[in-house]
């Protein structure tokens, strides 16, 4: 479980004092159980690993923008100690998807699902998210999509 794996690394990082390392850990353990603490108020279980993927992969988005911006403003130092985060982050997730795999997909699912036109776009994303959670950016997938619709 993708859960236990975090708890481990985060002791790992204790004992081997990486001061980068545990306070990510830190903070993806913070985020899955202020999701956890959500569900509950709304009656559901807890997060599952699809979930934890979906926090891991929107965490390191965020950090990819904040570097951008460091780097934009100037603030090497920042943006470097942001890369650091996504190594880390992307240690558990499963390796990304290339372009190409991305495209090649994508039109399988289009024929599968027999989409016509934009408006069938919907199904198409909602199974290639059933079927490859954390190992696509589906922003780039919707626009190849999008593009193959069209």
């Amino acid at each position: 479980m993708l859960r236990d794996k975090l708890a481990s690394a985060l002791k790992d990082a204790m004992k081997a004092q990486k001061p980068v390392c545990l306070s990510t850990l830190r903070l993806v353990q913070a985020a899955i159980k202020d999701r956890d603490i959500a569900h509950r108020s709304c009656g559901k279980d807890p997060v599952t690993d699809e979930d934890i993927m979906t926090i891991l992969v929107k965490m390191v988005k965020q950090r990819e923008e904040s570097a951008r911006l460091y780097d934009e403003a100037g603030r090497a130092d920042l943006a470097a100690q942001e890369r650091e985060e996504i190594s880390v982050i992307k240690g558990f997730l499963p390796a990304q998807l290339s372009e190409e795999k991305v495209r090649e997909l994508c039109a399988s699912v289009v024929e599968e699902t027999g989409a016509q036109g934009l408006r069938d776009m919907g199904k198409c994303i909602k199974a290639l998210k059933d079927r490859y959670s954390g190992q696509m950016d589906f922003s780039k997938a919707s626009g190849v999509v999008k593009e193959m619709l069209k």
